[in-house]
């Protein structure tokens, strides 16, 4: 959510970055909530006028009745009851009038960052960089089930009967490499300063509302029914979520936050065959990255963010890009987002495994997480990223670890959290060296 000064002062501004963000359509609501504010203002000048008058009548009848006026004094008692109801109605309508500027303001995105490139939607995100030399091997790689059924790892079926398409259950050596690459990735960030954390896994309705927008919620969130609880879709939800109304000490920034949790999801809409299987499904494990902080300290701590992302990865050996995501693919709330995507050998090119943002103080304003400085009290920058998340970087993984003879080496890293294990076998092997 924007500043509204901003309206009230460059209104052009604001609609010139609705045009880059390509959403035309919304360009009549900075008109709408700038009339909108004018009037709000006037009934709020209106209401204190009015609380000013009654409160100095109000004071006068006393006086009138120690000096045996009371026939003035019933007039003015009179005067402060009419002065109550108007004053009634211009509060109502001053409420009336933020309810509807807020609403708006909600769905007017955030001014984007200068540095992102103007584009339609993702076919025109720019890619900034490559690591690692993406190999091809000289066998052929099957679709990710299969080679995770072939480990005897994966069973989609019985998911379904339990639970419907987009579940799944994870067995054997297989699950024990998931919940490693967790844990290894807890203890990465932890190296890299940041302090751990398991979040609550739901989180009150006014939050959600705080962390993304309307239309993001309708496609993702789980809601329970009954209760002002969702599901979280990831640990960014609850863990901005953890600074609501809270006014922070500029001298205790920044946190930097990493935290686990399972994540759901509705994931609204058909998938083509390349998403199907693990990659795109309603339940899965994150380990993800959460900074408060300065405004000014931003952008450098974006460019952290999506380093570590790219370190974690490189340091499991499997080549990445980083892909800058262009401004008709931000999310409304979003100044500046580029996508972390790993090397698919069988598909012969990058998929997305992680996103960095930088929210600039959109998440603050809405959720009112100040900083208190110096000079007065200001809003924090809010940031986040996907360090990984499983079994989607399964996918990544076994593609990228796979032998000749069907069995997934086990990289040096994640050996001590695999009981010193350095290669899952296939479920065949495994009976014939039993």
């Amino acid at each position: 959510m924007i500043d509204i000064k901003l309206i009230r002062e460059n209104p052009e501004i604001v609609k010139e970055n609705i045009k880059k963000k390509f959403q035309d359509e919304k360009l009549p609501l900075v008109d709408e909530v700038a009339a909108l504010d004018k009037e709000f203002r006037a009934a709020k000048t209106s209401a204190d006028a009015l609380r000013g008058d009654r409160n100095r009548i109000s004071k006068e009848i006393g006086k009138l009745m120690g000096q045996g006026k009371r026939d003035e004094a019933e007039a003015a008692k009179q005067k402060v009851k009419d002065m109550e109801q108007e004053l009634l109605a211009t509060e109502k309508k001053e409420e009336e009038l933020q309810a509807r500027i807020k609403e708006i303001m909600m769905i007017i995105p955030n001014i984007i960052d200068p540095s992102v490139p103007i584009g339609k939607d993702d076919s025109e995100n720019v890619e900034i960089q490559r690591y690692g030399e993406p190999v091809v091997p000289d066998f052929e790689i099957p679709y990710h089930t299969d080679i995770l059924e072939s480990l005897d790892g994966l069973d989609l079926d019985s998911a379904r009967n339990t639970s419907g398409n987009g579940f799944y259950y994870l067995m054997g050596d297989v699950a024990r490499l998931h919940s490693s690459i967790l844990a290894y990735a807890r203890d990465f960030m932890i190296n890299r300063g940041f302090t751990y954390f398991i979040p609550p896994f739901m989180i009150h309705g006014d939050v959600v509302n705080g962390v993304m927008s309307f239309a993001e919620m309708q496609n993702m969130m789980y809601k329970i029914e009954g209760e002002d609880l969702y599901l979280i879709g990831t640990s960014e939800h609850s863990m901005i979520g953890r600074f609501v109304g809270r006014t922070v000490k500029e001298e205790n920034l920044p946190y930097a936050l990493t935290s686990y949790s399972p994540c759901f999801r509705k994931e609204v809409g058909a998938h083509g065959i390349e998403e199907r299987g693990l990659y795109r499904v309603h339940q899965f494990e994150k380990q993800e990255m959460v900074v408060v902080c300065k405004p000014e300290d931003s952008m450098a701590w974006y460019d952290k963010l999506w380093q570590n992302s790219v370190d974690y990865f490189r340091s499991l050996d499997i080549p990445v890009r980083t892909l800058e995501c262009c401004s008709g693919d931000l999310a409304d709330l979003k100044v500046k987002s580029c996508d972390v995507e790993a090397w698919s050998p069988r598909q012969k090119k990058y998929f997305e495994v992680g996103s960095c943002s930088n929210l600039g103080d959109a998440q603050a304003r809405r959720l009112g997480i100040r900083i208190k400085g110096e000079n007065g009290n200001y809003f924090a920058h809010t940031l986040n990223n996907t360090v990984v998340a499983p079994p989607r970087m399964l996918i990544a993984f076994v593609e990228n670890n796979l032998q000749a003879d069907g069995s997934v080496k086990i990289p040096a890293p994640l050996q001590p959290y695999m009981g010193g294990q350095t290669v899952i076998k296939p479920a065949e092997t495994k009976k014939n060296t039993l």
